[in-house]
């Protein structure tokens, strides 16, 4: 499929897709939430693809939701926006249920829907001027994009509300600082070091990956006991795949494993 509102490249296991509204901030509308959703299916049915990395062109990571081109529906603009969350919401489980893990790196300001995507990646690194902003509730809105269920997650209720209800701007070190951000760095050295990491989980074991993201993911409403059942499948299921035997084999042989 051709892509008018981003860009996509599979380049030795990393799927890089790039957020190309850059004129709007990458600002979403409802063709972006569709076509995010069609490369996110893409990135989860394919063998091929081992990591995500998602970034935005120009000067900003996302700056949210499309608010002209919501206000521009007039009194279709509950339903329209009913169109455009779903899609987006699609994205978001299909970037949480993939084993392929997700890097967000985030360039400038990642806003709203913006902050909300970054928050729903298994791992952000952000440029130094970076930016996060929930915003919502400034535009007389409620958050969006996961952001209730993996925000408290990220960094606790009282600063999710925080957040949320103050429409505060942290910088990258502040993100960082809060559990929000796993590294920030020069901007100049933003994607070459999201690159290298995404690189390092294409060659690891995809499928452990995944599996251990379900199992954080899936954990926070489940008891002690049942969770620890969860693990159990889980780890007996790995244990009698391809890769933990070359795992297992590879740490016996005092060698590194080839996975893939």
């Amino acid at each position: 499929m051709d892509y008018t509102t981003l860009r996509f490249e599979l380049t030795d296991g990393v799927g890089k897709i790039t957020l190309n509204r850059p004129d709007a901030f990458n600002a979403m509308n409802l063709a972006m939430v569709r076509e995010l959703y069609d490369v996110t299916r893409r990135c989860d049915d394919d063998s091929a693809v081992r990591a995500v990395l998602l970034t935005g062109a120009g000067k900003a990571f996302c700056a949210g939701g499309d608010l002209r081109s919501f206000a521009a529906e007039d009194e279709e603009i509950g339903a329209h926006l009913k169109d455009v969350t779903t899609a987006l919401h699609d994205a978001i489980s299909r970037m949480a249920r993939m084993d392929a893990p997700v890097i967000a790196a985030v360039n400038g300001a990642a806003a709203g829907g913006g902050m909300a995507l970054a928050c729903a990646c298994d791992l952000i690194v952000a440029g130094e001027s970076a930016r996060f902003t929930m915003a919502y509730t400034r535009a007389g809105l409620t958050p969006d994009g996961s952001s209730t269920f993996f925000l408290p997650r990220l960094v606790g209720l009282g600063r999710a509300l925080d957040l949320a209800l103050t429409n505060r701007t942290l910088s990258a070190a502040e993100a960082e600082s809060w559990g929000l951000v796993s590294h920030v760095v020069p901007d100049v050295d933003l994607l070459p070091t999201a690159e290298r990491l995404a690189s390092e989980f294409a060659a690891g074991a995809t499928a452990a990956l995944g599996g251990a993201k379900r199992l954080l993911i899936g954990g926070w409403n489940e008891t002690l006991e049942t969770q620890m059942a969860r693990e159990s499948r889980r780890i007996a299921r790995a244990a009698e795949g391809a890769e933990a035997r070359e795992g297992i084999a590879a740490f016996l042989e005092k060698r590194p494993p080839r996975f893939g």
